[in-house]
């Protein structure tokens, strides 16, 4: 083997993969790593695993450790073409810490994956900015992560993120089915907007069919088309902890892919049956805006996008106001929803469905 390449020999380099582009990426985000950790995180960045100090975990009487991992899916081709990459971090970190909490869970560390065509160290580090920023008003660490340059696979600009998360919950704690029961109510926490699900159909709807680019000026948004869609995942991770201390929390469940009514199924019992009111809230613009101009069914947008009900929490009915007047001094958009009926029969799955119309 040469110790030197040879004149006109093949290089990494050449191939695509730029090593120095990768460590000059690094330093950037280094910053922001620091910023987005806890007192049990040992080590830093550039080791081969993260390392989180377990011990914690002795103050549990029977700690139950809880995972989740995800992507922003095609919510990423609006950064690209916007060339606008921290929230797109921030929504990775939504997506996975708010899918954790449903059960009761802490958040207490995470770890990222980047792959792209070609590593520019900004846009990089833009995006671990976002994920930091965003694992900080989460509670939890970001302990680690990979960046992978695939040349040949994707294209230059192109890039997708995925991430995976843990967190704890005490055994006693654990919400979901077994703690609901037959009148307790629903209640929604606002979502920001589209959050990260749903862009499939958005942007063949707003940008191929209709053709409009993303800096056009609507009205109806306040803002440019680009500036709202790429508008963050809401981070409801510390929000639905801090409420659970307050009130008897049954269950959450996080409105993602599938719509609300698909998603609060999950949670609900063999027996029993989510009804939710349409009329106690109106969808934000955006929604209005994706089913005008895409004169796309009701139903449709329902079992697409969020609608404008990021999380649910279902509590008994006696604890309403105190869970709306938590969630208002939470700074927490809320309201009552709906409540929880007998099902068609005793063996019947549990369900969810929307009743009546939305305000005009």
């Amino acid at each position: 083997m040469t110790d030197t390449p040879r004149p006109g020999g093949a290089t990494y380099a050449a191939a695509g993969v730029d090593i120095e582009a990768g460590d000059r990426a690094v330093e950037l985000m280094k910053q922001w790593v620091a910023k987005a950790t806890r007192p049990e995180v040992l080590g830093g960045l550039g080791g081969f695993a993260g390392l989180f100090d377990a011990s914690k975990l002795t103050a549990y009487r029977r700690p139950l450790l809880a995972t989740s991992t995800d992507g922003v899916g095609t919510k990423v081709a609006i950064a690209q073409r916007m060339d606008v990459h921290h929230t797109i971090g921030f929504d990775l970190v939504g997506m996975v810490v708010d899918d954790l909490v449903v059960c009761g869970a802490e958040p207490l560390f995470m770890t990222d994956y980047v792959a792209t065509g070609k590593v520019v160290p900004e846009r990089i580090a833009a995006i671990v900015r976002g994920i930091a920023e965003a694992c900080v008003q989460a509670g939890c660490a970001l302990i680690g992560g990979e960046t992978a340059e695939h040349p040949g696979l994707l294209d230059p600009d192109e890039y997708d993120v995925a991430g995976a998360a843990t967190g704890v919950v005490e055994a006693d704690a654990l919400l979901g089915p077994d703690r609901i029961r037959e009148g307790d109510a629903v209640i929604a926490l606002a979502s920001s907007g589209l959050h990260s699900n749903g862009y499939s159909l958005v942007r063949h709807v707003l940008l191929n069919q209709a053709g409009w680019s993303l800096d056009r000026q609507v009205p109806d948004l306040g803002r440019t088309l680009g500036e709202e869609l790429l508008e963050p995942t809401r981070i409801y991770a510390l929000t639905c902890l801090e409420l659970a201390r307050r009130v008897d929390v049954h269950a959450y469940a996080h409105i993602t892919g599938g719509g609300l009514a698909a998603n609060l199924a999950r949670v609900i019992p063999t027996g029993l049956h989510a009804r939710l009111d349409r009329s106690t809230w109106r969808p934000a613009p955006v929604f209005e805006l994706v089913g005008a101009v895409g004169q796309v069914a009701g139903v449709e947008l329902e079992r697409t996008l969020n609608m404008g009900v990021g999380m649910v929490a279902v509590v008994p009915a006696d604890a309403v106001d105190a869970t709306l007047a938590a969630l208002r001094e939470l700074e927490q958009d809320a309201w009552l929803l709906g409540a929880i009926e007998r099902g068609a029969g005793a063996d019947a799955p549990g369900a969810a469905t929307l009743d009546g119309v939305y305000p005009s």
